[in-house]
């Protein structure tokens, strides 16, 4: 059984882009084999061609997208649809066209539902939108007294086929390339995965060394108010005039003796401003 996230499921996810273009490869050939038939026998072929569109949907299902569901009920719908084409392919053309018709309008309404659940992710979904509209309304005319007649029934299948080649052939490749993207994005160039490896050696060692030995972060001391913003850069000016050899004491006494007195009479202070005239 295949879940989400399986490896198997991904196996089958990443090979569904082979099997869609291969099924769009078919459907031009069924497409351009249809016109070439006999008007006598286009009404035992409608029966494998939607029992082949049923065959499409199953292996969709088992992809194990979020539509899921909707394939594998479309599956079944379509296998019930094309062996009552088997069983009932000698009547006339009215319950083929009809039941082609049938086919037709429902995988187009899903690929309308579908490329509007996709419009944010998907750039395509605009021409699956569009064939999905060309789809429905194609059996909307099957399924009408117009279409019960061989050449009607012929130009049905035909753009049947074709419509389902264009849109399967689209998919397979937006598959591929989204495919080829997800692969490699992971990949990292010789000059970053060198750093990557550097830096998670780095942080090892720093993870090894005891905690005293470590430098503390501010950002790990949790919020700090202004007076203790003060403290630590008081405290971290000590330490450098420390570690270059002058005290407090000392440097205080030479701000001290390298600061004039303040004159505290206008003669003084007359006085002052002489004396600076001459020193200059």
């Amino acid at each position: 059984m295949l879940w989400s996230g399986s490896s198997p499921l991904t196996v089958m996810r990443d090979s569904m882009w082979g099997f869609l273009m291969f099924a769009g490869v078919a459907w031009l050939a069924i497409a351009w084999s249809v016109l070439r038939l006999e008007p006598v026998s286009v009404a035992d072929v409608a029966g494998p061609v939607v029992l082949f569109g049923a065959l499409c949907e199953g292996v969709r299902a088992l992809a194990g997208t979020r539509t899921w569901w909707l394939n594998a009920g479309m599956a079944g719908l379509f296998t019930v649809t094309g062996l009552v084409l088997l069983v009932d392919s000698g009547s006339s053309y009215a319950t083929p066209a009809s039941l082609v018709g049938w086919f037709l309008m429902v995988r187009g309404a899903m690929d309308v539902a579908v490329s509007t659940m996709n419009r944010g992710t998907d750039r395509t979904w605009g021409l699956m939108m569009a064939l999905g509209v060309a789809q429905a309304g194609l059996g909307f005319y099957a399924a009408g007294p117009l279409a019960r007649t061989a050449d009607p029934m012929i130009l049905l299948l035909g753009g049947l086929g074709l419509l389902r080649a264009v849109a399967d052939l689209v998919t397979a490749l937006r598959l591929r390339e989204a495919s080829g993207v997800r692969h490699d994005v992971l990949q990292l160039s010789p000059e970053r995965e060198a750093g990557v490896i550097g830096y998670s050696a780095g942080r090892e060692d720093y993870d090894g060394t005891p905690q005293a030995g470590r430098a503390r972060h501010r950002a790990g001391q949790g919020p700090q108010t202004f007076h203790d913003e003060v403290l630590r850069t008081t405290a971290d000016l000590d330490l450098m005039l420390a570690q270059a050899g002058v005290s407090a004491t000392a440097a205080h006494r030479t701000a001290e003796a390298d600061i004039p007195p303040v004159p505290d009479t206008a003669e003084s202070a007359e006085e002052a401003t002489v004396g600076e005239d001459h020193r200059h």
